[in-house]
């Protein structure tokens, strides 16, 4: 393992994305915690990895909805260690609303958080990435970016975006040594789904061949696969407990 990447996670601050930076943190990557609103449970994260034994964890607020924030936390990455090796685009919405109630303000907000973003910080990335004849982009997706989902039809349309820039970057980048792929959760025991009952989530666990509901540390294994394989890209890896099958 090369414990001296540099790895930038947006919207690291909670869920999918506070158990990446926790554990990538522990396993000696330098990490910057992107976060937007969340800042006292930022510092928290930053805290309590730094309180057991020295760590490189840096925390850096910005809007990744705005070029402008998202070109000064690239800056930050690049003047702090001195290369970007990672970048983990986490940061994302959800909103369950019937497809006829959706306002225009639902659809470009939705749009705007989990793809547009993900266009602003993938290209400031790349303008040192490609320098450096490497790099890994790593998209957390969804599974309802594949498959669709009834009452979700802004968030799944905005993950099926994703899963194309995913595929569609791996063929560009690959000559630059840059690998891109998504990471594609099903039901994840996160903040995001916290609105489901536990009526709701026995009944979603029924569905699943495994007959369980995923946890953050699945997606967290993955990432850290994908960050050591160099063979990779272009993938959008399931990991859902079979429930897309």
């Amino acid at each position: 393992m090369n414990k001296n990447k540099v790895v930038l996670v947006t919207g690291g601050s909670r869920g999918i994305g506070a158990d990446i930076v926790k554990q990538l943190a522990t396993d000696g990557y330098n990490v910057i915690l992107n976060y937007n609103k969340s800042e006292q449970t930022a510092k928290k994260i930053q805290e309590d990895l730094l309180k057991y034994q020295e760590k490189n964890i840096e925390i850096f607020k910005a809007d990744v909805t705005k070029r402008e924030e998202v070109k000064s936390l690239i800056e930050f990455c690049i003047k702090k260690f001195g290369k970007l090796d990672v970048l983990i685009n986490n940061a994302g919405i959800s909103q369950i609303k019937v497809f006829t109630d959706i306002t225009d303000e639902d659809w470009n907000m939705m749009l705007q958080t989990n793809l547009t973003s993900c266009f602003y910080t993938t290209q400031e990335s790349l303008k040192y990435m490609i320098n450096s004849k490497q790099g890994c982009i790593i998209n957390i997706s969804s599974i309802w970016g594949s498959i669709g989902a009834s009452c979700e039809v802004h968030y799944s349309v905005s993950k099926a975006g994703l899963d194309a820039m995913t595929k569609s970057l791996a063929k560009e980048l690959g000559p630059s040594n840059i690998r891109v792929n998504s990471i594609a959760p099903g039901i994840i025991n996160t903040e995001m789904n916290s609105e489901l009952t536990e009526e709701d989530l026995k009944n979603i666990a029924q569905e699943i061949p495994l007959q369980k509901i995923g946890y953050p540390q699945s997606i967290t294994n993955c990432v850290k696969w994908l960050i050591e394989d160099d063979y990779t890209t272009g993938q959008i890896i399931s990991v859902n407990g079979g429930w897309s099958i």
